[in-house]
């Protein structure tokens, strides 16, 4: 059965795409129920991501559906189809900044429209505070709309400028750069044992009027208690039907973990679940990346539900099975190698719920836990998302994309043949041991690289994964088919890092993001090179050609032993210059022909997809004895439902 479904909906520059839930149906009831009730706890932690991306973003949310749901508004005029736009972007990027550029979304409907509409709402359903008129509120809030220059970005990472003062995101409150990065100084310099806690990972840091500075702890009795605690409880429910005694444990560690936001029960919490591996469910639930924080330190909020794909995991149990191989034969230093890789896990796994920062747009691969002392004494577990990898897959073939972009017909058949089979290994790869290998010198900060760590990070997984794409060992395993298949991967991702990435930026703007960034700097640090791979002209038109497959192999392991040297020993600013000088500008004259020739395809650049809706079935007696799979949901629907049913902090 396929598990691709087009919906729809398509808006700006997004596409909405369904994923199935394909083998849900095999799953036990027992099964079925825990699936529901983590899923219940991830779409809980709606609310707390639109407030981590910016402290007016759910007054907006409320504001704007107020207005979208008003059957007296007049619904067929441009400024309300606008305004339409506008909430879905919202919805989308869980507030008012792109959920990829950072950039602060443009409105296309007047401010005297939404003036007359927001005064045409019932006073009551709108987010007044204080006592506030509903001029009060407009005055409030309408300059965050329609002033450019009012918080322009949600995450700045411009060298040169004091990060928190020009983003967006709400984990600081009144606080410097400086300031912050002196505090969490202060916090590591007075536990000086190995083993630290993610220092500020769950809590904003806010500046007090006497000038202290301290942390609000994101737990369920301080910042985000009431969403907090109705993911309590669903957890709780949960650990009541866990498959197995180790699994009831990792939900109940969380649990505490969320009682009392203690960073060192997090830690507990994350090495038990790293080490749970009997059972076909599995979840992620808590605040985790700090892609949203300019410093590198604050998880947002995140949830997924998943059960195991079996078929599809003997692949990356085979890639874990070899991972101390792996890390022996890496090109990078001997002694920024790990002697002895730890507790590598690897499946593939069906999503059956999508929330917070996982949701609309996913990832489709991930490797946990983020913490370096974990990884390298207990291992990390990796996962590879099948059925929105293949989504995916399947919503690309065929739309002209790669037949605008690949250089010739030879290239363009090879990446048709081995290109998905290749694309998910590096996936496997990058998350099952790319982010595991390699080591810290002992003493090194793992904060050491500072804005720079995610991108680096991101490029040291992305090296590792595309070296042994290129290696043999990948053929004796039976994982490749041959010598010519790495490079289709090859291809196709040095061309994203050069050019077909590059559809996703506006005119005049730097590249932001850190996965955007990673891809940008080892295409372009090899491309400088020049002895493997150049931008050729034919026909007017800008292709990639590569000249050597093996070349370019060899300076793939040149640039992964320097971006790893630079991790080990925490050389900021090598980080720094290897950031800057290939990952962050964006050549206006390429851009501009890139975007007129993506603009004559027709494609939306970025893709979301809606969740499906569970639904329990039960008795007379109120007891679950089945779980429902609704695909019929609409975005909207499903976003003002979310509104309605998971609203807890406004």
């Amino acid at each position: 059965m396929s598990t691709f479904h087009y919906s729809d909906e398509r808006f700006a520059d997004l596409q909405m795409l369904r994923y199935r839930l394909d083998g849900f149906e095999q799953l036990t009831l027992r099964q079925k129920q825990l699936v529901y009730f983590l899923s219940k706890a991830t779409l809980f932690g709606r609310d707390i991501t639109f407030d981590q991306f910016g402290r007016y973003n759910l007054r907006l949310r409320k504001l704007l559906e107020a207005v979208y749901t008003d059957l007296r508004i007049p619904r067929d005029t441009a400024d309300f189809q606008a305004l339409t736009v506008y909430l879905k972007r919202l919805w989308f990027s869980s507030g008012i900044h792109h959920h990829y550029g950072s950039e602060k979304f443009v409105p296309g409907f007047s401010q005297d429209f939404l003036w007359q509409a927001v005064h045409a709402v019932e006073p009551l359903r709108l987010p007044l505070a204080n006592g506030q008129t509903v001029d009060e509120l407009c005055n409030e809030l309408f300059p965050v709309i329609f002033n450019p220059d009012v918080l322009p970005k949600r995450v700045n990472k411009a060298d040169g400028q004091d990060l928190l003062a020009t983003s967006a995101c709400n984990f600081y409150q009144g606080v410097t750069q400086q300031e912050a990065e002196l505090f969490y100084q202060q916090k590591k310099s007075s536990s000086p044992q190995a083993e630290q806690p993610s220092w500020g990972l769950n809590s904003t840091l806010v500046k007090r009027p006497d000038g202290t500075i301290e942390e609000e702890v994101w737990s369920a009795s301080r910042r985000y208690a009431n969403a907090i605690r109705h993911i309590v409880y669903w957890l709780q429910q949960a650990s009541q039907v866990a498959e197995n005694d180790a699994q009831r444990k990792v939900i109940d560690l969380l649990i505490n973990y969320y009682q009392s936001g203690n960073l060192r029960l997090f830690d507990e919490y994350s090495i038990q679940w790293l080490q749970t591996l009997d059972g076909q469910v599995d979840f992620i639930n808590g605040f985790i990346e700090v892609y949203g924080d300019p410093l590198g330190l604050k998880g947002s909020w995140e949830g997924l539900v998943e059960y195991v794909d079996e078929e599809a995991t003997r692949r990356t149990q085979l890639i874990s099975q070899n991972a101390q191989w792996f890390e022996d034969h890496s090109p990078v230093a001997p002694e920024f190698r790990k002697p002895h890789v730890r507790g590598v896990s690897a499946r593939v796994i069906c999503a059956a719920m999508l929330g917070g920062d996982e949701y609309p747009s996913t990832a489709i691969g991930i490797n946990l836990p983020n913490a370096d002392w974990i990884r390298a004494r207990y291992g990390s577990k990796s996962i590879t998302i099948s059925n929105i990898t293949d989504a995916y897959n399947k919503a690309a073939h065929g739309n002209g994309f790669k037949e605008e972009f690949v250089i010739d017909a030879p290239t363009l058949a090879l990446i048709e043949k081995y290109g998905d089979a290749c694309d998910n290994l590096h996936t496997d790869l990058h998350e099952c041991l790319g982010h595991g290998s390699g080591q810290l010198l002992p003493g090194v900060d793992p904060d050491a690289l500072k804005a720079y760590g995610n991108t680096i990070e991101e490029a040291r997984a992305d090296l590792f994964a595309l070296y042994y794409l290129a290696d043999p060992k990948l053929i004796e395993l039976g994982l490749l088919p041959n010598e010519e298949a790495y490079k289709a991967e090859y291809y196709t991702y040095m061309l994203n890092g050069l050019l077909t990435q590059l559809v996703r930026i506006q005119p005049g703007h730097l590249i932001e993001e850190a996965h955007m960034r990673n891809r940008a700097l080892i295409a372009r640090w090899c491309l400088q090179q020049g002895t493997a791979m150049q931008l050729v002209q034919r026909d007017g038109k800008t292709y990639l050609h590569i000249s050597s497959y093996e070349a370019l192999r060899q300076l793939v392991a040149k640039l992964l032993a320097e971006v790893q040297r630079i991790k080990s020993q925490g050389d900021f600013e090598a980080a720094r210059r290897l950031v800057e000088d290939y990952a962050v500008n964006v050549p206006s004259e390429l851009h501009a022909e890139v975007l007129q020739r993506y603009e004559k395809l027709n494609l939306a650049p970025y893709k979301g997809f809606i969740n499906p809706w569970l639904l329990p079935v039960t008795d007379a007696n109120g007891q679950i004895i089945d779980i429902q799979v609704n695909y019929s949901e609409t975005y909207d629907h499903q976003m003002l439902r979310y509104s309605s049913e998971y609203a807890t902090l406004i």
